[in-house]
């Protein structure tokens, strides 16, 4: 923790003022040269400049970036074809390859995402790390490992996530329970990859309750195709209830709902409310999204992910979450400059929402942890994803161009 004092911050209510960290805490935030200037503390001048909190990543498959070029492109080709039809068959496709995964082959990449992260200013990450019979424990030791060396500057939250289901994949629930006793956070689920409604039901109990004896968090990928016959996403919402999680599930992807009906979207919506089930969209990696802008006005808590970085289902990918604003303001429609507001709060504070970051807020007595950016204007944010001049971890320039 350190002491830095940050001038000329222009916060995003219009207001400028200087930004005081004492010992890793915000202690004031006078209107900008009105406040004393301390000895001998660090000064970074923001000259004006947008000062916003940290980007928070609620959905990120950590171990598998930058595996693309050994993954080959079959499983790619499957996903984005066709409306998504074949996203299950794609990840079948996928799954060979992490019979050629060690901790060495991945790690690296894994250090290099979540620098580039840091550099992009995202300092908290959820990460689904793949555990089954086909990658065993060996995602799960490559990112809880680099988890340890990112200690004090990223947040990692790591989910034991059985990428081929449970009912469908013997001996993963065991591997969940082993990755789980080695460090991870988070229950993770993949339900509507199961065989039917009966599996897809029974996959998510499994992990409510699993969730539920560990006091742990929950986090599925739902309906991660654009069939509204999907509905595990209801599902665990209910399960979720049934459990004693209320407030502590994420849903993912959730694209099934962007093809519901009015009255199957409302009862979803009522599910959710009443279970405090949370969302992350990544419109940016599949044919059809989450209604965003719908769960929004009902006062969900919606955050925006990465997803993928070069793996077998997306090319792409920086770990810029400014970058993933800006595709989803093209993809979801969401242009307006209300709606440019509220695309920075789908990765910041309304993402802190949604993995439960109660400490994380740009406030007098909140933590140091702050982006100094060039722009001026919400629509520049957006408009030039850039890195942020400065990145500032409890009072700490952790990144600075």
């Amino acid at each position: 923790m350190s002491d830095l004092l940050v001038t000329g911050a222009r916060l995003r209510d219009g207001r400028v003022v200087d930004v005081h960290v004492a010992g890793g805490r915000v202690v004031a935030m006078p209107e900008a040269g009105t406040g004393p200037r301390p000895d001998g503390v660090p000064v970074v001048d923001a000259d004006g400049g947008l000062v916003t909190e940290p980007f928070v990543d609620g959905h990120l498959h950590l171990d598998k970036v930058r595996t693309l070029p050994l993954a080959g492109e079959a499983a790619l080709a499957a996903y984005t074809a066709d409306g998504m039809a074949e996203s299950a068959a794609s990840i079948d496709l996928a799954s060979a390859v992490k019979a050629h995964w060690s901790v060495d082959l991945l790690l690296p990449n894994v250090r290099e995402v979540l620098a580039l992260g840091v550099e992009h200013g995202v300092l908290h990450v959820q990460a689904f790390v793949d555990v089954d019979s086909a990658a065993g424990l060996v995602g799960m030791e490559a990112v809880l490992a680099a988890r340890e060396e990112f200690a004090g500057t990223v947040d990692v939250s790591v989910v034991a996530f059985p990428q081929d289901g449970v009912l469908r994949d013997p001996g993963t629930a065991e591997l969940v329970e082993a990755a789980l006793d080695l460090g991870a956070d988070v229950v993770g689920g993949i339900p509507w990859i199961e065989d039917g409604e009966a599996d897809q039901r029974a996959h998510v109990q499994w992990a409510c309750a699993l969730a539920a004896r560990r006091g742990l968090r929950v986090a599925m990928l739902t309906d991660d195709a654009p069939d509204p016959a999907y509905r595990t996403t209801g599902m665990l919402a209910e399960a979720m209830v049934e459990h004693g999680l209320v407030g502590r599930g994420v849903a993912c992807h959730a694209r099934a709902l962007g093809a519901y009906g009015e009255d199957d979207l409302a009862t979803v919506v009522g599910q959710a409310r009443a279970a405090g089930l949370r969302f992350v969209s990544d419109p940016h990696t599949g044919g059809r999204a989450l209604p965003v802008r719908r769960l929004v006005a009902e006062g969900l808590p919606v955050g925006l992910g990465q997803d993928d970085v070069e793996d077998a289902y997306y090319p792409f990918g920086r770990h810029s979450l400014l970058e993933v604003a800006f595709l989803a303001a093209h993809l979801l429609e969401m242009r307006s400059a209300a709606d440019l507001e509220t695309l920075v709060d789908l990765i910041s504070t309304s993402a802190a929402r949604v993995l439960g970051l109660a400490d994380h807020g740009l406030r007098v007595g909140g933590p140091g942890d702050l982006l100094v950016h060039d722009a001026v204007r919400t629509v520049d944010l957006l408009a030039r994803h850039a890195a942020p001049r400065a990145v500032v971890r409890s009072g700490r320039v952790v990144a600075q161009r």
